[in-house]
């Protein structure tokens, strides 16, 4: 069996990702086309900080709708949720506490501060029989949903 060189696997790559994501979305060598280097992190300024984003899972069962966020280290006292409109509104925040000692950061991954998360549901629920439980770091929210009529006729004018 014929080996492939390395170039041409990288040729393969290439041709698979454009053929995935489209000439904009390849990578590029930024050095090369002039992009400016990334600011180093002592120029970001904590105003310029955005809320972080929850990530979610949404499902549904026979009978209910279930929202799931991974919530850990978040006390629920610390946690806002609300629904209005068939949209699902989490809010809270994620406290690491107080390192007034630290000097440098080596590496920084972990997101600390606000976060926020606005969902337009699937189905229709009923607003008044929500079920939301925290537990082991994990935030469920369960919606009765509303039977609707499968075919509901409209009278044209």
């Amino acid at each position: 069996m014929a080996r492939r060189s390395r170039d041409e696997d990288l040729l393969m790559e290439d041709e698979l990702s454009a053929a995935f994501l489209g000439d904009d979305d390849l990578p590029i060598d930024e050095e090369a086309a002039g992009v400016p280097a990334a600011a180093p992190a002592e120029e970001w300024e904590e105003d310029d900080a955005v809320p972080g984003q929850l990530a979610v899972d949404v499902y549904e069962t026979r009978e209910r709708l279930v929202v799931k966020a991974r919530t850990a280290g978040v006390n629920k006292n610390d946690l806002d949720v609300s629904i209005s409109d068939n949209t699902l509104s989490i809010r809270g925040t994620l406290s690491a506490g107080t390192e007034e000692d630290v000097e440098n950061y080596f590496v920084q991954e972990c997101y600390w501060g606000e976060f926020s998360r606005s969902i337009a549901l699937p189905v229709p629920v009923k607003e008044d029989e929500i079920e939301a439980m925290l537990k082991d770091g994990v935030l469920t929210i369960s919606f009765t949903k509303l039977k609707q009529d499968t075919v509901k006729k409209i009278q044209v004018l």
